[in-house]
This record gives C-alpha cells, structure tokens and sequence, in this order.
C-alpha cells in the first residue's frame, strides 16, 4: 500500500510539473494566432502580423498594476525603442483578463501608456487568449521573433529586475543584436521573475 501511494504522489507531481509547461511556446516556435485582431490603445485593431516589422517582433506580456512592471518602465522604453530603432516590431500585450474592469481596464492602459510615453502597440488579449497561445505567465515576459516569425529568445529582459544597477547581461538586448548579425541566440531562454497573468 506504501508504495502504491509513494508511486501515486511521484505521478502527481511529474503531471502538475507537465501541466506547467504544457503549452509553451518552444524556441524555433512560429509567431502564434498571427492575425488574432486586438484593441490598441489607439483605438484601432492590431494583429501580430501588423506589428512585425522587417527584422522581426518583440512581443511582451505586460500591464499597468505590477510592480515589477512599474519598477522596470526605464529599461521597457529603452529595450522597445532600441527594438524600434532596428526595425523590430514592438507590442505589449496585457492579459489580465480578471481586472479589465479595474486596474487593468482598457481606459487605464491608455493613461498608463501616456504617463510612460509609449510609443509601440499596447493591446488587450481577450480572454488571455495570446497568453494562452504563447505559454505567457508573468509580466513583464518577452518572446522575440525573427524576421521569419520564429522564436529566438524567450524570457526576462535582463538577469537582475530587482535592481538596475546590478545587472549583469542584458539578455534581450544580446539576443536582438545576435539576432540581426545573423549568429545563433547564445542564451535563448531565461527566468521571468514578475507578477502572475490574471487569467479569469
């Protein structure tokens, strides 16, 4: 009987670890629900497809309420403008489908976007249906495509959110310019550290 339920709590475990993960985007992965239509703060319908530029997409998961999100604006407007300014496409994409009707509703994401001077698309996904698509959990969290639409680098902007100063690699900086010099992404995943995607 022990070893029934010593071999029961051992599949338990590896199927919450599978469940985990299921879903997520693998690198080499092509650009997901493409033409799925989204509001942009500007009031228009954006796809993916309509974002992506000559040399390819940075996508990100983001929000107006975290406060990894919050602390980190300096380094977003940084990396997205340095993306823009190589002809990546830019778009932060807010899922928090449970607080649409508070802090994360569509007339905040507006004030937010104009508070920190955004200069990209910032679109609500509809019932996390992107979050879902991509395997997205935390915010902020990138994925970066090539100009092929295929995922090169997936995960934190840098290895330190929790103090600029500290950091040590700025990973998705690295993977842009691996990336536009045609060499292979040395560090094609990372840890995002950030708050939960407020799936309803």
């Amino acid at each position: 009987m022990k070893k029934i339920l010593t071999s029961f709590s051992v599949l338990a475990a590896i199927g919450l670890l599978a469940f985990n993960y299921i879903g997520e985007l693998p690198i080499g992965g092509q650009l997901p629900k493409a033409d799925v239509k989204m509001k942009d703060i500007s009031g228009k319908e954006i796809t993916l497809k309509d974002a992506k530029k000559s040399n390819g997409l940075l996508v990100m998961f983001s929000c107006n309420t975290c406060p990894y999100v919050v602390k980190n604006e300096d380094r977003t407007r940084e990396i997205c403008q340095y993306a823009l300014d190589n002809n990546i496409g830019v778009i932060l994409i807010n899922s928090n489908e449970e607080q649409r009707s508070s802090d994360d509703s569509y007339d905040a994401m507006k004030k937010y976007a104009e508070k920190n001077s955004y200069k990209w698309y910032y679109v609500i996904d509809k019932n996390s249906e992107l979050a879902d698509a991509f395997g997205a959990n935390r915010t902020p969290e990138n994925f970066l495509f090539n100009k092929d639409g295929k995922l090169v680098y997936h995960g934190a902007t840098d290895d330190n959110p929790g103090d600029a100063g500290a950091v040590n690699r700025k990973h998705l900086r690295e993977a842009i310019d691996e990336m536009l010099n045609g060499k292979d992404v040395s560090v094609k995943t990372s840890r995002s550290v950030g708050c939960t995607i407020k799936r309803i």
